[in-house]
């Protein structure tokens, strides 16, 4: 059954029919950058912004192919409007010059610098959204220089609300608890989310900014909801599929379990997104930091960074400038992500938010061989053990074999290689040729 996964997967080396394709090829890899909120909250400002560019490119993120400088929300004057443009308006004490102004400083740098708002009336910390305005805004969003949009899901009146509720499923259609628990009005069974005010809300905003004379790459961050992978890529570059993440292990594990059975959603011009990165920040211990980058990474989901940028320790920098994982993630050939071969700690195809799929492989052209991941969900020290004939790219062979985290060569690996690894620690492997 996974070797038909994989083959039937192969599908997503190439843009979907409904792909959103950008000019210059914007949005066709998944994003790479940084954003304020997890690092500052809405304790934002121009100088934040610019302190983080800088950093990027001190630190070497940009030449690593991390590009955009992402300002979250609470960047606006609060519950108000321009009364003659009706533009949103920058608050004048945290951004001095505007936000044109910092996108100048952040462009000057050879990066793009990302912007906030929700498909509502407020957006999340209550400042005014983009709904029933998506045409002003998206027009002063490319005067201002902007080059991204997160597009959240805030403020939403009652009268822009679904008919009907959606309940998650994993990957095989099955509902974690053989119900849907907690929800009131489902929706009926091949129910077309399309005809739903969501999809309505996020592809008035895609409209707006394709009318405009800029490229702007389009997030969406719906929360999963409304089905949003079967549209997503149609209406944006990257699509959120579950509500926040938080810096804790237990959360980065139930979000990693929720996309794990996403994958084949993954492809050119289109990201199943499970939120931003935690790298750095919370109690996270070393393993968990390079757990959470490397499933991130694998499933080909948005890198955004978001940490303090200039207090970031030499470990965790070093989890983020991963050469083997980014050079997996941008492949320019192969669109599709890794996908679970196994699921490890529990039977195939099992949705659950502790333990989440523990082996995973994918193709690489850039690497030139398979990129091979081990997961240890357990709270204990254990084993894992990568058994070539197990893996679809693979075979019952000898291989060269690299560890992508010391890029020590391992020699000519016959069969299998296990690992020791700590608590919510992983193994990357680079598998290669034949020997």
């Amino acid at each position: 059954m996974m070797r038909q996964l994989f083959l039937t997967s192969t599908l997503a080396f190439f843009p979907a029919a409904n792909a959103l394709v950008r000019e210059d090829d914007v949005g066709k890899l998944p994003a790479l950058g940084w954003n304020s909120w997890n690092a500052f909250g809405c304790d934002v400002d121009s100088e934040k912004i610019v302190t983080a560019a800088n950093e990027m490119v001190k630190l070497g993120l940009k030449d690593l192919g991390y590009e955009y400088v992402n300002i979250d929300d609470c960047w606006s004057v609060k519950n108000t409007r321009d009364t003659t443009s009706h533009r949103i308006i920058p608050d004048p004490s945290k951004f001095p010059d505007g936000i044109s102004g910092v996108a100048s400083q952040v462009h000057s740098l050879g990066l793009k610098v990302g912007i906030y708002s929700s498909a509502g009336d407020t957006t999340c910390a209550g400042y005014p959204a983009s709904l029933g305005y998506e045409k002003v805004d998206a027009e002063a969003f490319a005067e201002w220089g902007i080059d991204y949009l997160k597009y959240d899901n805030c403020g939403v009146p009652s009268n822009w609300t679904d008919k009907y509720t959606d309940c998650v499923p994993d990957g095989r259609g099955n509902f974690p608890n053989g119900t849907c628990p907690d929800i009131e009005n489902p929706a009926p069974k091949g129910y077309d989310w399309t005809s739903s005010k969501t999809f309505e809300r996020y592809t008035a905003m895609r409209d707006a900014l394709l009318g405009v004379n800029r490229t702007i790459l389009y997030s969406l961050c719906d929360w999963g909801q409304a089905d949003v992978n079967t549209w997503g890529n149609e209406t944006g570059n990257s699509w959120r599929i579950s509500g926040d993440i938080t810096a804790d292990w237990a959360r980065i594990a139930e979000i990693a379990n929720e996309n794990s059975f996403k994958m084949n959603y993954v492809g050119f011009w289109g990201y199943p997104d499970p939120d931003m990165l935690e790298i750095g920040n919370g109690n996270l211990t070393a393993e968990e930091n390079r757990a959470h980058f490397a499933l991130w990474a694998i499933m080909k989901s948005p890198l955004i960074i978001g940490t303090v940028l200039n207090n970031i320790s030499d470990a965790n920098l070093a989890v983020l400038k991963n050469k083997y994982l980014l050079d997996f993630h941008q492949d320019p050939v192969i669109g599709r992500s890794a996908h679970p071969y196994k699921w490890g700690f529990n039977p195939d195809w099992t949705f659950d938010k502790e333990h989440p799929a523990e082996y995973w492989s994918g193709p690489s052209s850039t690497l030139e061989g398979t990129l091979v991941l081990m997961l240890n969900s357990e709270n204990t020290t254990a084993t894992r053990t990568a058994v070539w004939n197990e893996i679809p790219e693979l075979g019952s062979d000898s291989y060269e074999v690299v560890d992508a985290w010391t890029g020590k060569n391992l020699g000519c690996v016959k069969n299998q290689y296990t690992a020791s690894l700590s608590s919510h620690d992983v193994s990357i492997l680079l598998v290669k040729g034949k020997c």
